[in-house]
């Protein structure tokens, strides 16, 4: 399952959607395949680094980088899996879940205040000064009971991160 020459069987869409949570369709898998089988331009069976980057709105993404080291190498199953917590049915939980890695930049499950401030960094760029991500960053931790010491676990974040106006989709063309 994975490159082009391949086709996915009834037996692989079931264990796909499952794997993901039943969080696409069977159509959507199979929308998702062919768009794999695009990206894996060498039919090794995974997408490298490179050819997400071939993705428009993944390359122009801010957090691009950051992202790659979730997604680079990953087989069929495993970006199905990714793509799912975009989802307009993932849980709010599954998504918060996947920022925490985001922030989590060096992947040893804490989210440090100096990390806090590489993310706010790469999603402004110029349109703000260092210490002005600082004060935001310094406000909104204060706000939920931490501080710029605190080391945030998963749980910490979801406090923090945890309301009802966060929405992460991904609209998935069914041909």
């Amino acid at each position: 399952m994975g490159n082009a020459s391949s086709m996915l069987t009834q037996y692989d869409i079931e264990e796909v959607q499952e794997h993901c949570s039943y969080l696409f369709s069977q159509q959507e898998i199979v929308s998702l395949y062919e768009r794999f089988c695009q990206l894996d331009r060498s039919a090794k069976g995974f997408v490298s680094e490179d050819e997400f980057l071939s993705i428009p709105e993944f390359s122009t993404n801010p957090l691009s980088k950051r992202l790659l080291r979730m997604v680079d190498g990953l087989n069929f199953k495993e970006f199905v899996s990714f793509l799912s917590t975009f989802s307009a049915r993932a849980s709010l939980q599954q998504k918060i879940e996947l920022i925490f890695k985001v922030y989590d930049i060096d992947g040893k499950g804490k989210v440090s205040f100096k990390d806090l401030v590489e993310v706010l960094r790469d999603l402004t760029g110029s349109s703000m000064s260092e210490q002005q991500r600082e004060q935001v960053l310094t406000k909104v931790l204060e706000e939920a009971g931490y501080t710029q010491d605190s080391t945030l676990a998963l749980e910490d974040f979801v406090t923090i991160i945890d309301h009802p106006g966060l929405k992460m989709e991904v609209e998935v063309p069914i041909d």
